[in-house]
């Protein structure tokens, strides 16, 4: 079994590819089990805004990549242009590059952490965690603090939701005049509503599919909750929409949106769709008067201050770098357990035959002495004649190799 990264980021799909690809946490264990059913040893799956990847211990790569198309109903010869596969020193790598920020969108950003983080534990329920994908994200995520501990790679990192306010900003100036909505409740939008809370916007409403969560975000920052079903009426009143589901179908419709403007008389609504899945349909962007940005539009806001974490992900790297040299020492030894147990086995099986003898040879009356003086010999001579063989058998190169491992497995100084 060999260890592979398989996936899609911000960086190789765009995100009508990365949509189509992208798991509901909802339904991502029995996905997990799926995949490990037939098609790898052990699976984790990552699924962000920004990327769906595969972390999985298979024999080639090739049956995991099927089953991600064929899970998601795609033909996999148009996904396989937008797909990287990591094996092994690779994958390592990419896995501490991830967790500490460095293949993000925006450099140093902390939140894919803990997104890292709940993709684990998801998969460690499922009962998809093996001992190599175990032992490499509790690696994965000593690298990471390690990473943020001793750089600057976070430091004045601009986050999505602080990108949003930024943008909304630049299209209102002052937005203590503007009524924001948000919809969903999930740990993007609370992000989100943090940060436009500070801006002391005209009033925030949370649309949640299910009330009570929706007022517990609400109520956190002196807002107000409603159903996502209460949308179309009431979409109409608002001048900024932030929207992070975890939806499979667009929520906000073209439909919606038209009879919206209509509504606000052609005043401006500025949109910010986090979600991949994407939560407003494509086409409303092309509708006048409406300003909507994914994630992808946001990379230039969120590139602000990256020359400084830039010159601290060099640091970051090299400790990264050296990290990956350890865990494959660790991994080389794991490869060599097998040779190792099957030797201990081969020379306990030697070691009883010989005890057995002599243990008979002390029933017949022989004198311990000499029944210890044979038992000796035998076992020096058992153990040492298949090494002395190899020699007394290898010719010119081939010798000289293997006499110079001899002498190295027992320490034999010339």
């Amino acid at each position: 079994m060999q260890l592979y990264v398989i996936g899609v980021n911000h960086t190789t799909a765009p995100i009508q590819i990365r949509e189509n690809v992208a798991f509901n946490s909802e339904h991502l264990a029995s996905a997990l089990r799926e995949l490990t059913l037939h098609d790898a040893a052990e699976a984790a799956i990552l699924s962000t805004c920004n990327r769906t990847e595969l972390y999985c211990s298979a024999e080639n790569p090739e049956k995991p990549l099927l089953w991600l198309s064929q899970y998601h109903k795609l033909d996999i010869t148009k996904l396989q242009p937008y797909i990287y596969t990591l094996p092994n020193d690779e994958a390592v790598k990419h896995a501490f590059r991830v967790a500490s920020g460095l293949d993000s969108m925006v450099l140093g950003e902390a939140q894919i952490l803990g997104q890292f983080k709940q993709s684990v534990k998801i998969a460690q329920d499922a009962g998809t965690l093996g001992s190599l994908l175990h032992k490499l994200f509790q690696r994965t995520f000593e690298v990471a603090k390690e990473v943020r501990t001793n750089t600057d790679v976070g430091a004045n990192s601009i986050s999505m939701a602080a990108a949003a306010v930024k943008l909304a900003q630049r299209i209102f100036g002052d937005i203590s005049e503007q009524k924001v909505l948000f919809i969903g409740a999930g740990e993007m939008i609370e992000l989100c509503a943090d940060h436009f809370a500070t801006q002391k916007p005209k009033s925030m409403t949370v649309a949640n599919r299910t009330l009570e969560r929706g007022s517990i975000l609400a109520e956190k920052i002196g807002g107000h909750a409603i159903l996502l079903n209460d949308l179309p009426e009431c979409f109409a009143e608002f001048d900024i929409v932030i929207t992070s589901t975890a939806s499979q179908l667009p929520i906000v419709g073209l439909g919606m949106v038209e009879r919206a403007i209509k509504a606000r008389r052609h005043r401006p609504i500025f949109m910010v769709d986090l979600a991949v899945p994407r939560d407003v349909e494509a086409e409303v962007a092309d509708l006048d008067d409406v300003f909507l940005y994914t994630v992808d539009d946001l990379a230039q806001v969120v590139s602000d201050g990256i020359i400084n974490r830039q010159e601290a992900a060099v640091d970051a790297e090299i400790i990264v770098t050296a990290r990956v040299e350890h865990f494959m020492q660790w991994l080389k030894k794991r490869d060599a357990v097998p040779t190792i147990k099957a030797l201990r086995e081969q020379a306990e099986i030697t070691r009883q035959a010989e005890l057995e003898r002599a243990l008979k040879l002390m029933q017949k009356g022989e004198s311990p002495e000499k029944v210890l003086e044979l038992l000796s010999n035998a076992l020096t001579n058992k153990f040492l004649h298949a090494p002395s063989h190899a020699l007394n058998q290898a010719h010119g190169e081939e010798h000289a190799k293997l006499e110079d491992v001899i002498k190295q497995l027992y320490q034999i100084k010339s």
